[in-house]
């Protein structure tokens, strides 16, 4: 699709998502306004799609829908099965649950399945300057995996012989989110469950409920390789509301935002970081 492009439309109210790439490659969707969806809105469906291009485009209220997908009982303004995609410039704002969801498959579904293709040990094709907030959730989330290989569809296999480099045989591929700003959700501004050598680059997070940025677990890492580098985290600023005091969920009342909530495996590391306005109780 180098030639085909969705451009500067709004569409509004619909029952079943507002944009859906199904089986296309290298298709750009630019300067799209999307709101009062139901459903994942902007929607890479069957985890085979890798180029398409998504850049400066609006995602509004995207809410739950009880008959399409089961995940879409959990939506978000932008659901991504395949990392190979490139997003720049783009916001979610008021989505039920997810702002950016990379929710990464084994390998493709539908009509698209291929046991060749293997999203989840795919590179990460560019997230840049994307905007998140007031989501009910996360503004990013990754989930299930991403862990990226030089063979995304082999394992990664260390080599006993070779002291200096344990990857030697299929090693890992960095996958580097930059300048996301995500704000005022009601979980976390970005969270990873389990990631390979993702670096998360000049995130700005604030006034999220429970905590700026969670990394939950790491795999195949050595020391640094997972990493956050170039962070401003804000507990609260002067537009936080009451909530943001008081989390109120899932049993915890009375605590103030964390700033970074690590993961329960090795070799994870955060570098400059600034912490402001961590002062509650």
């Amino acid at each position: 699709m180098h030639n085909s492009y969705i451009k500067g439309n709004a569409i509004q109210q619909s029952f079943n998502r507002a944009c859906t790439i199904h089986g296309v490659h290298y298709l750009r969707i630019i300067e799209n306004v999307a709101y009062n969806i139901k459903g994942h809105t902007f929607f890479i469906e069957d985890a085979a799609e890798t180029n398409n291009y998504l850049e400066n485009n609006l995602a509004i209220l995207t809410k739950k829908s009880w008959s399409l997908l089961n995940s879409d009982q959990t939506p978000a303004s932008f659901w991504i099965t395949h990392p190979d995609n490139i997003f720049r410039g783009n916001h979610a704002a008021g989505a039920d649950n997810y702002g950016f969801w990379f929710d990464t498959k084994p390998n493709p579904t539908g009509p698209s399945f291929d046991p060749n293709i293997c999203p989840e040990n795919s590179k990460l094709g560019e997230f840049t300057n994307n905007v998140a907030h007031s989501n009910g959730r996360y503004g990013l989330r990754i989930f299930h995996k991403l862990i990226p290989r030089t063979f995304p569809c082999m394992p990664i296999i260390e080599d006993p012989a070779n002291t200096t480099d344990i990857y030697w045989k299929n090693p890992l591929i960095p996958a580097v989110f930059t300048n996301f700003t995500s704000f005022k959700n009601r979980r976390n501004g970005a969270i990873a469950l389990d990631i390979g050598a993702v670096r998360f680059e000049n995130f700005k997070v604030s006034d999220n409920l429970l905590a700026g940025i969670e990394v939950e677990l790491t795999k195949n890492v050595q020391n640094g390789l997972a990493r956050i580098d170039g962070a401003l985290v804000i507990g609260h600023s002067e537009l936080a509301e009451d909530l943001t005091f008081t989390i109120g969920i899932v049993g915890l009342t009375d605590r103030p935002s964390n700033g970074i909530i690590g993961p329960r495996t090795e070799g994870f590391q955060a570098h400059n970081v600034r912490f402001y306005n961590f002062d509650r109780a």
